[in-house]
């Protein structure tokens, strides 16, 4: 396990198959899965399928020279993964594009706390990138707003992305 890095409330590390059964509650939950990926949008149904997507981010983890990565946010008061938090390249139907996004997906019980915004925001600090996007479901306010408050601009609906129309924002 590699932890990136910490802040006052949490750290930001790797993944692991340790942390499957934190991986199954966040992500078999509609609160999280309505916001992501293609539709029809379900959420993770059983422990299997739930394995199977955390070895996939292991895969894509592994595949990117942090501080890229998909990165599991964990409270220090628990100890135990409530999100994740991503910094990954984006590609297109052309391909890789040299654009990098940073998105969030945080537990219900954990929301509304500043969470993300403070483990994005200081996964942001030391990636030091020129430029990152934020892309979100077109009615997901919540993320919007954290887009917001971490000083990404508002750049429209786009349908350039994973097939789907999204809201970017850019910093």
């Amino acid at each position: 396990m590699m932890e990136l890095l910490r802040t006052r409330r949490l750290a930001l590390r790797s993944w692991t198959g340790d942390d499957l059964a934190a991986y199954f509650d966040l992500y078999s939950r509609w609160e999280v899965r309505r916001w992501l990926g293609p539709h029809p949008r379900r959420v993770v149904a059983d422990r299997t399928e739930a394995r199977e997507r955390l070895h996939r981010v292991l895969v894509r983890h592994a595949s990117v020279t942090p501080p890229l990565g998909l990165w599991a946010l964990v409270p220090h008061e628990d100890d135990v993964p409530m999100g994740t938090v991503l910094l990954m390249p984006l590609a297109d139907a052309a391909g890789p594009t040299g654009e990098v996004e940073v998105g969030w997906h945080l537990h219900p019980d954990r929301q509304g706390r500043g969470l993300v915004t403070e483990a994005a925001r200081a996964l942001l600090d030391i990636a030091a990138l020129p430029r990152v996007l934020a892309l979100t479901d077109p009615d997901n306010g919540p993320s919007q707003a954290v887009a917001g408050r971490l000083g990404m601009t508002d750049e429209g609906l786009t349908d350039r992305w994973f097939g789907l129309t999204t809201r970017q924002f850019a910093r």
